[in-house]
């Protein structure tokens, strides 16, 4: 890290709302140099007075303070803001009538970061805090830049994104105790600036590209608004039948090794089961009897069903005729094929003419009893005769090789011995846009 940038920085804030209000005074609480900027003249006058132009709760006094010492201060127009080391983008973006983003006031900003960088003989970083799409960092930002400087990031400056993920109310506290501090990055130097900047927050430090740092901040929002969605649909069917939906939630958030926690938050294959589609289907009956709405709960299931339908056209888009599947039952480590997904897949592969392999090394013929054989003879005898002993005879036969779940030891397998023209589709692994190229009913940029 350059000597100049130990200790204290000079930092811009562009943008003095509710995030960039708190950024700008906290920074200059920890010893940076802050200058804030916005076009609102009211919101400048009341910086300059010590009074925060939003409520939130212990501002007032750490404004107050940082005005005094001289360690912020705020101005009107752009061109002043000049002198620093980092830029923080914290305009707002705001929806538009159609839903994407009206990136108005980041355009205004970003021309006039541009022209500062491209007379700047010193290296620079320019951080988007404001919320935007993953896309509109390499559609938008980048090129924005890329055309005022004269040159991309890299070299001559830096560049990244710094989510935040303060609420309104608390934002002091979200800022100064977050769960960590995700950065980013556009390179590696990028990231080391902003850290550097941040040190003085308790919390650690997390590195990821920009758009999927920014992709962190919608997962995070879309979540949390679904909790709230789902929370309530739970009170109104609790609510027709005369239960007490605090008690009911209040029961449920005690379990933080499933339902509050990681499980189920990984991206993969559909759900399946003995358990969730059926009871999915039973809140739902419930709740078309006593006339409530649910269509958070009536959309899981649209949604899962979706799902599927998508992975079937990747294969079908392949337009390979052999097909390896591994993995039948509805997850690893068990025999359960009621309701799986992957069965599913398999009869709408077979009703499209594909023919099919399937391995599973938990799912033999010889070995199943009880109701899982019972189920294979009644409902799918035609897949049951689709099932292979050994992984190596599905290698053999695909073209291309469905991955439902599989252990290490067939990974190597597949590994070691499936060919470079053969396709795999492995849904323990990120999906990747190639693949959704493959579906002719999506559109890929």
């Amino acid at each position: 890290m350059p000597e100049r940038w130990v200790g204290k920085m000079k930092v811009a804030v562009f943008g003095l709302g509710y995030v960039g209000s708190v950024t700008a005074a906290l920074l200059a609480q920890q010893g940076h140099d802050v200058i804030g900027i916005d076009v609102d003249e009211s919101k400048v006058d009341m910086i300059r007075r010590g009074i925060p132009p939003v409520l939130e709760p212990g501002l007032d006094e750490i404004l107050t303070s940082v005005v005094e010492n001289g360690s912020l201060v705020a101005e009107s127009q752009l061109e002043r803001a000049n002198d620093w080391d980092v830029a923080l983008v914290c305009v707002g973006t705001p929806s538009s009538p159609a839903g994407d983003i009206d990136f108005a006031a980041m355009n205004g900003v970003l021309a006039q970061i541009g022209e500062q960088l491209h007379r700047a003989d010193t290296y620079r970083v320019v951080a988007i805090r404001s919320t935007v799409l993953p896309e509109a960092i390499h559609e938008i930002i980048v090129p924005r830049l890329t055309e005022s400087v004269g040159a991309a990031p890299g070299e001559a400056y830096g560049l990244a994104t710094v989510p935040e993920f303060l609420r309104e109310g608390s934002s002091v506290q979200d800022f100064m105790q977050p769960p960590f501090t995700l950065i980013g990055q556009y390179d590696q130097r990028s990231g080391d600036v902003i850290e550097q900047l941040l040190q003085f927050v308790p919390a650690p430090f997390v590195r990821a590209g920009m758009a999927e740092a920014m992709m962190v901040k919608y997962a995070s929002n879309c979540y949390h608004a679904l909790k709230v969605a789902f929370a309530n649909e739970i009170q109104l069917l609790c609510a027709a039948d005369g239960l007490d939906s605090h008690q009911v939630m209040d029961i449920f958030c005690m379990d933080e090794k499933l339902n509050v926690s990681r499980r189920y938050l990984r991206p993969g294959f559909a759900f399946g089961g003995s358990c969730l589609p059926k009871d999915l289907r039973a809140l739902n009956y419930r709740a078309r009897q006593t006339n409530q709405p649910t269509p958070v709960l009536r959309a899981t299931l649209e949604s899962n069903r979706s799902y599927l339908d998508r992975c079937v056209e990747m294969v079908l888009g392949t337009d390979r005729q052999r097909i390896g599947v591994v993995g039948l039952a509805f997850k690893s480590g068990t025999d359960d094929l009621r309701e799986s997904p992957m069965i599913g897949m398999v009869e709408a592969l077979i009703g499209k003419g594909k023919e099919i392999a399937i391995y599973d090394a938990d799912v033999r013929l010889s070995q199943l009893k009880g109701k899982n054989l019972e189920y294979i003879q009644r409902h799918i005898p035609h897949v049951a005769g689709l099932l292979c002993d050994k992984i190596e005879d599905v290698i053999a036969h695909a073209e291309v090789l469905v991955l439902a779940h599989a252990d290490q030891v067939i990974r190597s397998r597949i590994e070691a011995e499936f060919g470079g023209q053969q396709l795999i589709l492995d849904f323990d692994e990120p999906l990747s846009r190639e693949w959704l190229r493959y579906s002719n009913n999506v559109k890929v940029v």
